[in-house]
Parts: structure tokens; sequence; C-alpha cells
């Protein structure tokens, strides 16, 4: 109204309003739960960051804790997993490459990535520390061991560079039919994170046949436990290095841990290894 006269404003503009088609805001992404668009979005390692933040780590703990290990489906998208297993055939990449039967490991072979690290690695590894290392000094603390790990990894790298301990230790493995790797441990100098994750990176039953990822848990005077892991491509695995306590009738002990794949029967398998400690 202006001047005590009632304003109609414009007709033609008015038609022009109702003509042109409705503005569609796109419905929000939630991070955490659609990986790809959010990675997409934001890039890969911010993405990641988000997805890590956004698991429920109580669940994770409690897997840990009463199996040693827990699994976390599609860490990674399809994408990203083909891309990921492309750079095993990328050399300058990696700072060793490791033939298994040269060493009596097993058959296949993996490759140490030398630093700087992949931007996606480097993001999986920083952004699983901090909530993997308030487990790790829970699990200390149950066992009685002496060691304390910081909340940021690179405070752990720093701890662990000042004692030699310089190698990136991140991996890719790739095997072919008939091929396996022995139950190990990944220990590789004085100081060692009690947790360690692995991705698949190709799918069962498409791309390979057998290579089930297997755990064994050596309990103090009973036989061994075994574990056989299922896994799909893009599926993270956490599980303990070496050590982890279980509570008994009499309280807590330690139980031993190993791990390893079951023989290939066809096809070819590749898979990323997280290691969060360096290597001497």
């Amino acid at each position: 109204m202006s001047n005590g006269e009632l304003d109609f404003g414009d007709p033609a503009a008015e038609r022009k309003r109702r003509l042109a088609p409705p503005v569609v805001q796109p419905p929000a992404v939630p991070l955490a739960a659609a990986p790809l668009a959010a990675r997409k979005a934001v890039g890969a390692a911010a993405g990641i960051a988000v997805h890590v933040a956004g698991l429920d780590w109580q669940a994770i703990a409690d897997e840990l804790n009463v199996h040693g290990y827990a699994i976390l489906p599609g860490m990674l998208t399809a994408d990203e997993c083909a891309a990921m297993a492309a750079q095993y055939a990328q050399p300058q990449l990696f700072r060793s490459r490791v033939v298994m039967a040269q060493h009596g490991f097993g058959r296949g072979e993996y490759q140490y990535f030398r630093y700087p690290l992949p931007s996606t690695i480097a993001a999986l590894r920083q952004a699983l520390y901090g909530p993997l290392a308030a487990i790790a000094n829970r699990w200390h603390e149950l066992m009685e061991l002496p060691a304390r790990f910081p909340a940021e990894h690179n405070e752990f790298l720093a701890r662990c560079h000042a004692a030699g301990q310089q190698r990136p230790t991140p991996l890719l493995l790739e095997y072919t039919a008939g091929d396996y790797n022995c139950l190990h441990q990944d220990l590789y100098g004085e100081h060692v994170f009690p947790l360690q994750a692995a991705v698949l990176l190709s799918q069962p039953g498409k791309d390979f046949e057998g290579g089930e990822f297997v755990l064994t848990e050596q309990r103090p005077r009973m036989q061994s436990r075994v574990e056989v892991v299922p896994l799909k491509r893009g599926d993270m695995v956490i599980f303990a290095v070496h050590q982890r306590p279980v509570q008994g009738t009499r309280g807590v002990y330690r139980v031993n841990l190993r791990h390893g794949v079951s023989r290939l029967r066809a096809g070819a398998r590749h898979t990323l290894g997280i290691i969060f400690h360096d290597a001497t």
C-alpha cells in the first residue's frame, strides 16, 4: 500500500512468476550414511574423516572386546577399491616389494607404500587412529602393559621415528590362484600399536574364490580358536595385532592372535593393509 492506495503489483511480472518452474532444492545427503556422495562433494579425505567420525565406536569396541575383531561394512566404495587396487602396478608409490615364497610367508606378494602416502590411505590412517587409541589404552590398562597411546597419530609416529621406526607400513597385497598368507603378526619394532585394519578391495565370488581372512586366538592352557571373517568388497576389518585382554573367572588374562589368508582357489584378490606403527 502506498499513499492510501492498494498495490496489486506488476501484472506482467506476476505472469512470469507463475510460468517459471519451481526451484527444487536437492535433499541433504548425510555424509556418514552416503560416503560416495560425501566424498564427491567434499573430497575423499574429508569424506573419510566424517564417515569414520559417524561410526558407532561403542559397538565397534564391544565387538573387539568380545571377538578380537570388528567388521566395518562399506568403508570404501567400489570405485575407490578399484582405484586402490590399480595402484599396485605403480611402483613409484612403494618403498619395497615382498614375494612371500622367498621368505616362507606363504605365496603371493605385497608392497609397502612410501611416504607421502596416497591421500585416501593417509586419511584412513589419521581418522581411525584417534578412536582406536582410546580402545588401545583401555586394553593396555586391563593387561597391565605400561605403554599408553597419544590421541593424535602424528604424536605416536614421532615416538616411533625417535626409536628408529621410520619406514611406513601401509601395504597392498596381491594374491592369485594358489596363493595364501601364513598366520603371522605385524610387529616391526619396539613400538607396536595393538590394533590394525585391512580393507578387501576385490569382490568374493566374482573376482576370486577362496582367500578367506582368518584369525586364530591362542588362550593359555586351551586349544586355539579360529575365526573366518566374512568380508565383501569395500569392507574393513579391525583386529588385534598381537594381544588382547579377555575376562576370565580369575580376572583378565592376555591372549595371542595371529592372522592370515586361506588359499585362493581362483581369480585375483587385492587387500589394503593399514598398520599404525612404522617399521625399523
